[in-house]
């Protein structure tokens, strides 16, 4: 069995590079041991103290839990006795069986403990008080150290602990992972696979029993002789049946671990045989073969089987090889990317779309095979928030050659190529395809529109793969304002608007802003088909500021119709894009009426631009929506003037800063 083994007293042992250190101080796991030893005091975490806040968010312990170090509870503590073992852990008073699923398959593969747990750590000599552990999230390993300061009632652990009274490693491994997602009752209820894949930075693919392919036992083979960890469960259909026990022994809506698979004779014939143990160490299947079962009679109780595998490379089943690997960080926001999936076609098109492009077939193989596993971060941590577990999925569609997002009428017109099997509440959803080589969109969505959350998008393909995300580019396409008729070429239509003007004007011929807020609203109230609030004086003093060619703050003639016909053409677009006849226009109609009026922006500014101009249910007015243009234009038309010819950078003084954000 692979064990860990005690080493005699703790050697400096740095963090691994590729392990970010997490503690608020910024100080790494051996900066803070030798600081206690130092002082001769032990380690007191301040990011996860020995109180209530870091057991519970949403209730209170049902007894007095007293806060104890190892050494408070027994005469000779140890790290590990005799080797990590899936024998070593039981469960305590929190329903994290999920959790001792995973470090039971943990315990079966010894370099992937090492990196968990790393082996510089015991209450022998160079004890501070201090452990640390290291899980993966999100693409990148981070380093979580803990005081071990363990919650007991009457001197017994409550919560996971060793068979053996004086081990400890479970039980901190189990606080340093409560930590990481921010308190113990952030572990209530999972899957195996999840804790599989913060122990691994693995992938995981899931094997409905009742589906299974007819190599079944091939693949559970194969997987355990890589050191991929396994877990399986059986689906509880209701509250009364969680935990409920089953005539064979067998508790449902439990997380299991298969430690071991093989073939006997018996009776003439090969029986296909698996280990499965139960995380709390009793309650067992009790039907033929005793501790072991038949592959037959494992597929009829189970439901499911996970397999975080390893490395990429495990996932070919015939040989292994390096995948390609790359990786997408993103947020679903509301109003701006949270667009659902498919059956929400007029939001749909606004998620985040990456683009990959598949270069090459697999060796002798036609097509090309790659695994897209998405991920939604965080959710664990975000629930004493009262946020739960979104429904996610993707979809993958073949690209028409554009290099620019796809809009609704793609889709409307278009069936994606392939897509994850089902959009479901998990914290990860992966699948395996194979397409031929060309150039594809995949687009990572909720179910619902408007959920948002922030997520991690891996992509393993066989041959090199190029991906990039569709949204990076902004661009600004504006027309040159049109240069004023002079007064002896007016026709009889500007001849009546100059009417207009003066009246407004007097004498001396200018608009100025306080002129300019009386007849923008007395027209614009006018619109009965366009909801409208009344415009301020400073919005006022923003068209002015857009519009004032001459530099003295008012509007002259010729600046006031070239605005006058501006604001005809965004009344037009208002109604063109308000696609419902509301009388608003929402956030997704605006980044379509933008795209129209010569903007393209991207989904990170368009988020600025909605949390700054849209109410609470995501829609503008039209004085909403005429601000808008009006500060985007201005900023662009700056922006135009200052920067370097062909070039989209330009250099700014403090004073030409401040002036510039003055005057948008």
């Amino acid at each position: 069995m692979p064990y860990l083994s005690r080493a005699p007293g703790p050697q400096p042992h740095p963090v691994p590079k590729d392990a970010r250190p997490t503690h608020s101080s910024g100080q790494s796991f051996e900066q803070l041991r030798q600081e206690c030893l130092q002082r001769g005091t032990l380690f007191e975490d301040a990011d996860f103290p020995a109180d209530n806040s870091s057991l519970f968010y949403s209730e209170r312990p049902q007894v007095p839990f007293v806060w104890k170090r190892p050494g408070e509870i027994v005469k000779n503590p140890e790290f590990i006795l005799g080797g990590a073992t899936r024998t070593d852990i039981c469960q305590g008073e929190l329903g994290d069986c999920w959790l001792l699923a995973a470090i039971a398959s943990l315990t079966l593969n010894q370099k992937a403990l090492a990196r968990v747990m790393p082996p510089d750590q015991s209450f022998g000599p160079g004890y501070a008080g201090i452990f640390h552990f290291q899980f993966w999230q999100h693409s990148e390993w981070l380093d979580v150290v803990i005081d071990d300061r363990l919650p007991t009632f009457r001197d017994r652990l409550v919560f996971l602990h060793s068979a053996e009274h004086n081990e400890f490693w479970s039980a901190l491994l189990e606080k340093a992972y409560a930590k990481l997602n921010g308190s113990y009752e952030a572990l209530k209820g999972g899957s195996a696979i999840e804790a599989m894949e913060d122990f691994t930075g693995g992938v995981a693919e899931t094997f409905l029993t009742k589906e299974a392919p007819e190599n079944f036992y091939e693949i559970l083979e194969k997987a355990l002789k890589r050191g991929s960890l396994l877990g399986c469960s059986m689906d509880a259909r209701n509250a009364a049946e969680s935990e409920a026990r089953t005539p064979a022994g067998l508790i449902k809506g439990h997380a299991y671990t298969v430690t071991a698979i093989d073939q006997v004779n018996f009776r003439g014939q090969k029986i296909e045989l698996v280990r499965v143990r139960n995380p709390w160490g009793q309650v067992e299947w009790n039907g033929s073969w005793s501790d072991r079962m038949a592959l037959k009679d494992f597929k009829a109780h189970f439901d499911k089987v996970e397999i975080c595998n390893l490395t990429p490379d495990a996932l070919e089943e015939d040989a292994v090889h390096k995948w390609e690997v790359t990786v997408h960080q993103g947020s679903w926001v509301r109003g701006s990317t949270a667009g659902g999936c498919r059956n929400f076609l007029d939001t749909f098109w606004t998620n985040p779309q990456i683009k990959l492009s598949l270069t090459e077939s697999d060796e002798g193989q036609e097509g090309c095979t790659f695994l897209v596993a998405l991920m939604q971060k965080d959710r664990r941590k975000l629930k004493r928030f009262g946020a739960d577990v979104l429904t996610i999925g993707y979809a993958i569609y073949q690209c028409p050659g554009e290099d620019q997002p796809l809009d609704k009428d793609f889709f409307r017109y278009h069936a994606s190529q392939a897509r994850s099997k089902t959009f479901v509440n998990l914290r990860e959803v992966s699948d395996r395809f194979r397409l031929p080589p060309g150039e594809y969109v995949v687009i990572p969505s909720t179910f619902e529109p408007h959920q948002e959350a922030d997520f991690c998008l891996r992509i393993f393909s066989e041959k090199k793969a190029v991906t990039r995300d569709l949204d990076g580019h902004v661009d600004i396409d504006l027309p040159e304002p049109p240069k004023p008729t002079p007064p002896g070429q007016e026709t009889e239509e500007e001849q009546q608007f100059r009417a207009l003007f003066e009246r407004v004007a007097g004498e001396d011929m200018e608009v100025t802003a306080e002129e300019l807020e009386y007849i923008l609203n007395a027209v614009l109230q006018n619109k009965k088909n366009i909801r409208f609030k009344k415009l301020s004086l400073i919005s006022c003093k923003n068209i002015i500021s857009l519009m004032d060619t001459s530099g003295n703050g008012k509007l002259e003639f010729g600046e006031f119709k070239v605005f006058w016909d501006r604001l005809k053409q965004w009344i037009n677009l208002f109604l063109q894009f308000d696609a419902d006849r509301s009388g608003t226009m929402s956030s997704y109609e605006l980044r379509t009426a933008l795209r129209a009026a010569g903007f393209r922006l991207s989904s990170r500014l368009l988020q600025l631009v909605v949390l700054r101009y849209a109410d609470e249910d995501l829609q503008l007015g039209f004085d909403d929506f005429l601000n808008c243009l009006v500060r985007l234009e201005n900023a662009s038309r700056v922006f135009q003037a200052l920067s370097e010819k062909n070039k989209e950078v330009m250099r700014l003084s403090i004073n030409e800063f401040i002036n510039l954000t003055m005057n948008i």
